[in-house]
């Protein structure tokens, strides 16, 4: 299957000498995406830190690693260098610098990593200049059906085969159980990936002991995706402090289990501005099927924010809206830090634009405000050409993000 992401390397590596990141969950595809690098270079290269001939070669240094790959010798194209899960090694830091100073111009790295390789965030990091982040998500509408690139953030709908947004929505976006599609491997799928994720790389990656009750607090997480997160609520269920439960989500964040979203507060009076909004990496965890469809919505807007933010397009941002009324809209996304769009997502398309979105379209003067309705048929408009409040087609909407 081929991945939007495989032309962004292309293009990064047609335009830059930094190495990639490529940073995304567990079995989200980054290897995948990664071994595509090879169409791109007769002088490719792939080592995986995981693989223990592999570790050898990177343990022996800069020397081991250019007799691997050939950068002792005269090629006719730039070798491609891809380092997989280089970061479970102690001293990856420095081994990329030391590497990347070596062979700049040389060669054209790509790391991948099922962390967030945690560097980014952090000032004075050795690393700064030397790497551009790519944060790479799992399968959506509108990438089973376009993997171009373009300078512009929202593209022209197109229908995609039929059944493909239910299927979606049943799976998950996880390129295996999607392209499966079969209920029981996915059930077994999903609970295999969960341990490993909290039973091998939280345990592994971080310094977090209590792995049962972590492991019930993303069982509870499973159940509330998409409502306010109400720390001490956890914390009592989970029976540690608020500031303990705050502290695992970060990790849980880390590891791509979930994710969340702050609300919006500029222009909103008596807005609420401390509790943020959950949602799961992996919407095929969400039983309820609006909470479902409100999560498969979350993580679309949310690759395409990522993805455009990343592509250098601007700096985009994903929230939602809540005030002390309680009057709500499920999200809100900024470009250049100023209200773009609206989003309100409804299972069917009866009862007309919900007033709230009207409210806080006004409020807060927002281009464009979208309710997204999963009832409704693809129709061929361009959704992104009406101004006033909408009710439009998932299987529309959608296509026009990444």
């Amino acid at each position: 299957m081929k991945r939007v992401y495989a032309s962004v390397i292309k293009e990064h590596f047609d335009r830059y000498q930094q190495m990639i990141f490529l940073v995304g969950p567990r079995q989200a595809g980054k290897t995948t995406v990664g071994l595509m690098a090879k169409e791109f270079s007769d002088q490719f290269s792939y080592l995986n830190w995981d693989n223990l001939d592999h570790r050898k070669i990177i343990l022996g240094g800069v020397d081991s690693i250019a007799d691997f790959s050939g950068l002792n010798k005269m090629t006719k194209e730039m070798p491609i260098i891809v380092f997989d899960e280089i970061h479970k090694y102690s001293k990856w830091k420095t081994f990329l610098k030391g590497f990347f100073d070596t062979y700049k111009g040389k060669a054209k790295i790509i790391v991948t990593g099922s962390s967030r390789l945690d560097v980014y965030k952090r000032g004075g990091d050795s690393l700064m200049g030397r790497y551009f982040p790519y944060r790479l998500h799992q399968l959506s509408l509108a990438e089973l059906g376009r993997v171009v690139l373009s300078d512009k953030e929202v593209h022209e709908p197109f229908r995609n085969k039929k059944g493909e947004l239910a299927r979606l929505l049943k799976n998950g976006g996880f390129p295996e159980p999607f392209i499966k599609d079969d209920p029981r491997f996915l059930n077994r799928w999903k609970r295999l990936r969960q341990e490993q994720l909290i039973r091998e790389d939280i345990r592994d990656l971080s310094r977090v002991q209590e792995l049962g009750q972590i492991e019930l607090l993303a069982e509870i997480l499973k159940h509330q995706a998409g409502q306010l997160t109400n720390y001490s609520k956890l914390a009592n269920k989970v029976n540690v402090s608020s500031e303990t439960i705050r502290r695992w989500i970060k990790t849980l964040q880390s590891f791509f289990y979930c994710f969340t979203i702050q609300p919006w507060s500029k222009n909103i009076p008596r807005s609420l501005i401390k509790e943020p909004k959950t949602y799961l990496w992996d919407w095929a965890n969400v039983d309820e099927e609006g909470s479902r469809a409100e999560n498969l919505v979350a993580s679309h807007l949310l690759k395409a924010v990522h993805f455009w933010t990343d592509c250098g397009l601007g700096q985009y941002g994903l929230w939602f809206i809540r005030d002390k009324e309680k009057r709500e809209v499920d999200f809100v996304v900024s470009r250049d830090r100023k209200p773009w769009f609206l989003v309100e997502v409804k299972l069917s398309s009866k009862g007309g634009v919900a007033k709230n979105l009207v409210y806080f379209k006004d409020k807060i003067k927002a281009k464009h405000a979208f309710q997204v309705a999963f009832d409704m048929d693809y129709i061929s408009k361009d959704c992104f050409k009406h101004q006033n409040p909408i009710i439009v087609p998932a299987q529309t909407f959608l296509t026009q993000l990444v």
